[in-house]
C-alpha cells in the first residue's frame, strides 16, 4: 500500500519602500521558507525571551506506517503522532543567581499505531511509544534543574527523560521524530535505565576526558510527580568515563558505562513455576558498555557534523535483567549535500542476546530467542522548520515461531 503526504507552502515577497535614511539593520526578514521555525520570530517575541532567558522548542510531528511483511503484514498502513514542547530558564539571565537552569519537556502522542510489530520484543517506533501510560495525554516528563559547578562541571537534579540526555547525539537518541525509529537506536534498552529517571547527574571535564556519575531510583517515573516512594524499591548508580580526541584528524570519542541497579527482579529462570515451588525474586542487575564513535568526513556546511561511525557493545547479568548482550552501530550523515544542507540519513544495525533463563523458562509455550534488525531513513528538510522522512525496518523478531517483519513509515516534523 502506497504512502503520500501532500505538502502545499507559499511565501509572498514583497519589494521594500524606498528611502533615504539606511535602517540600522537592513538585514531582510527571512522569507517563510528560509525560516527556522514555522512562526518564526514572533514579531520579535522569540528573540527577547531568549535574551532575557527563556527558550522554546515546541515540534509536531506525524507519523504513517505501514507493515510489508511479517505476521500481521495484512493490516493496513496506520496514523499517529506526537507533540514536544521544551522550555528552559536561564536563571543567570533572567536575573535570579548565576549558573542555574530550570528544564522542562512536555510531550503527548496520538493514535493507534502498533509499536510492537510481528513478534518483536523491541518497539518499532518510539515515538508513538513514547510517553509511556495510555495515549492523548500530555505529560510532564522532564522538570529538572541545572547548575554549573566552577568552569568544567555540572549537576542535574530532578526528574530527567533518559532520551533527552541524547538529544545532540548524532546517532542516537532523537525520540523517534528526529533520527532512527527503533528503540534499539534512539534509547538502546539497557535493562537498568527507565524512560524516565528521578536522581542526580554530575558530568565534568578534564582535558580530553570527561567523567558523569548518575544517582537514580530503578523505576520509572513518567507519570510520577512528587518525591515521595523514591529509592524504596533500591538505588541504581552508573559512572561513565569518556576520551574525547581526534584519531586521523578526526573527531573520535571512547566511553566506558558501568550501571549497576540495587532493585529486586523477577527470577526469569522461574517464570512459569507455581506459586509455591518458587524461590523468589533476585535482587542486583547491571550493565557494561563501551561506546565508540568516530567522523568519517566532516560537513562542509554544519560545523561538527559529518558522515561518522557510531557503535555501542554492551554485556548485562542476563537474570533478572532479560538482556544478556546487545550490539547497536552504523553510519550516520548531517549536512553531507552541499545543496541540501539540513538534510540527514543513517543506517543502523543491532543485535540483542536476550536471557538464555528466560527463553529456557518459557520453551514449554513459547520459542523465545535472540532479536536483530537493520533499519534505513532519509529526511529530506523541505524547509529548516519542516522535515519529511521516509524510513523501512527489517527485524528478525525473538519470538522465533514469527517471520521477518518489514515495516516502512514516513514522517513529518513541524518545528513551531
Amino acid at each position: 500500500m502506497a504512502l503520500v503526504v501532500w505538502l502545499v507552502a507559499s511565501a509572498a515577497h514583497a519589494q521594500p519602500a524606498p528611502t533615504t535614511v539606511p535602517s540600522a539593520d537592513t538585514t531582510p526578514a527571512p522569507t517563510l521558507m528560509q525560516r527556522e521555525q514555522l512562526t518564526g520570530d514572533w514579531g520579535g517575541g522569540r528573540t527577547k525571551a531568549a535574551a532575557r532567558g527563556v527558550t522554546f522548542q515546541v515540534e509536531l510531528t506525524g507519523f504513517a506506517q505501514d507493515p510489508w511483511a511479517g505476521d500481521g503484514s495484512a493490516d493496513e498502513a496506520e496514523g499517529g503522532a506526537r507533540f514536544d514542547a521544551l522550555v528552559s530558564f536561564d536563571t543567570g539571565t533572567l536575573g535570579l543567581w548565576e549558573g542555574g537552569g530550570f528544564h522542562t519537556h512536555l510531550e503527548s502522542r496520538f493514535g493507534e499505531i502498533p509499536t510492537f510489530r510481528g513478534g518483536a520484543l523491541w518497539p518499532m517506533n518510539t515515538g508513538t511509544l513514547l510517553p509511556l501510560g495510555e495515549p492523548n495525554r500530555l505529560v510532564l516528563s522532564s522538570l529538572y534543574y541545572t547548575h554549573r559547578v566552577g568552569k568544567a562541571s555540572v549537576l542535574m537534579v530532578g526528574k530527567i527523560n533518559a532520551v533527552d540526555l541524547l538529544a545532540s547525539d548524532p546517532f542516537f537518541g532523537g525520540w523517534g521524530s528526529q533520527r532512527f525509529f527503533n528503540i534499539a537506536f534512539v534509547a538502546p534498552p539497557s535493562g537498568v535505565v527507565p524512560p524516565t529517571i528521578a536522581g542526580a547527574i554530575l558530568s565534568t571535564r578534564r582535558g580530553a576526558w570527561s567523567y558523569t556519575g548518575m544517582v537514580y531510583d530503578p523505576d520509572d517515573q513518567t507519570n510520577d510527580y512528587w518525591v515521595d516512594g523514591l529509592f524504596t524499591d533500591g538505588v541504581n548508580v552508573s559512572f561513565s568515563p569518556a576520551w574525547n580526541g581526534k584519531v586521523a584528524e578526526r573527531a573520535t570519542t571512547v566511553g566506558v558505562t558501568a550501571a549497576f541497579s540495587t532493585a529486586r527482579g523477577v527470577n526469569l529462570s522461574e517464570i512459569l513455576l507455581p506459586p509455591d515451588l518458587k524461590t523468589g525474586d533476585t535482587r542486583g542487575s547491571y550493565n557494561v558498555a563501551l561506546q565508540v564513535s568516530h567522523l568519517l568526513k566532516a560537513s562542509a556546511v554544519q560545523k561538527g557534523r559529518g558522515l561518522g561511525v557510531y557503535a555501542k557493545a554492551a554485556t548485562a547479568d542476563g537474570n533478572p535483567n532479560p538482556i544478556r548482550a546487545s550490539f547497536v552501530g552504523g553510519l550516520a550523515g548531517h549536512g553531507m549535500i552541499t545543496r541540501r544542507p539540513w538534510d540527514s540519513f543513517g543506517v543502523g544495525y543491532f543485535y540483542y542476546d536476550l536471557s538464555d533463563a528466560l527463553s529456557d523458562s518459557v520453551a514449554p509455550i513459547a520459542s523465545f530467542g535472540n532479536e536483530q534488525g537493520l533499519e534505513l531513513y532519509y529526511t529530506a528538510a523541505i524547509a529548516r522548520w519542516l522535515r519529511l522522512g521516509a524510513d523501512v525496518q527489517v527485524v528478525s523478531p525473538a519470538r522465533q515461531n514469527f517471520d521477518t517483519a518489514i515495516v516502512g513509515t514516513l514522517r513529518l516534523n513541524i518545528v513551531f
